[in-house]
């Protein structure tokens, strides 16, 4: 009886997560960041500039979603919370183990979602995509990585912050300095500051990027693999101290 629960609270989490207002943060924001850079950074450059840098952004974008995706659990967690909708769940047929692990599937659906929307989107504006199965497993099988670290990472938030002005701040700055310190829009570089050069290179989000830009331009590297299993740790040491720390928190704050 527990998979159909848990598909329960999956269809549930999507339908409230699916509603014009959240389409256009979720899907909307990064196409446009996909459309709107792609021309206006492409345009700094002459020639094949325009398709070069899109191929460079795409793989960006997609992996942007991991951070997108990672928000709804965070907010979902903390709105359930504040209005007593996780107290109801939890006296009827569900358990708080079946709602942590809606919350990371409805993470990684998101995630896969947006991404997919965000290489469809590059066929328009390119013409063309990788195909090969190969790529598309690694490139997604990363997206699912990054969306359970990035999913975990808010739960853990979500759980722990009772103010939700303050749980919105941290969000929305994280979301910032995660998203441009990174290399989602730009190459790691030496001519960087030694401290951004830092926070590129400690930045999960990173590793995510440069995984699915691999896979995509079929240029994967020996370093890539390490960030994945790097990655892959850190996800594994979030998702438990987001496990231990939501186990143990007040279903209401009532």
């Amino acid at each position: 009886m527990a998979l159909p629960n848990l598909l329960r609270l999956i269809y549930r989490n999507i339908r409230v997560n699916t509603d014009p207002g959240s389409l256009v943060i979720l899907i909307g924001l990064p196409g446009m960041y996909l459309v709107f850079f792609g021309y206006g950074f492409a345009s700094l450059t002459s020639g094949a500039g325009h398709d070069v840098y899109l191929s460079f952004l795409t793989p960006g974008i997609m992996s942007f979603q991991v951070i997108m995706a990672g928000t709804v659990g965070g907010s979902m967690l903390w709105a359930d919370r504040r209005w007593g909708m996780l107290a109801q769940l939890l006296v009827g047929p569900f358990t708080r183990l079946q709602y942590l692990l809606g919350i990371m599937f409805t993470s990684m659906l998101f995630g896969l979602g947006g991404a997919a929307v965000m290489l469809a989107v590059a066929f328009v504006l390119i013409g063309s995509i990788p195909t090969a199965l190969a790529s598309l497993g690694v490139m997604f099988g990363t997206i699912v990585l990054g969306s359970i670290f990035f999913g975990s990472l808010m739960l853990f938030l979500g759980a722990l912050i009772k103010s939700n002005t303050a749980y919105n701040s941290i969000q929305i700055l994280l979301l910032f300095v995660v998203n441009f310190a990174s290399t989602v829009f730009y190459p790691l570089s030496n001519a960087l500051p030694a401290v951004l050069r830092v926070l590129f290179q400690i930045n999960p989000l990173t590793y995510v990027a440069d995984a699915v830009r691999g896979a995509y331009t079929s240029t994967l590297t020996t370093g890539d693999g390490y960030q994945v299993l790097l990655l892959l740790i850190e996800t594994l040491v979030v998702l438990a101290l987001a496990t231990w720390t939501y186990l143990r928190a007040d279903v209401s704050y009532e």
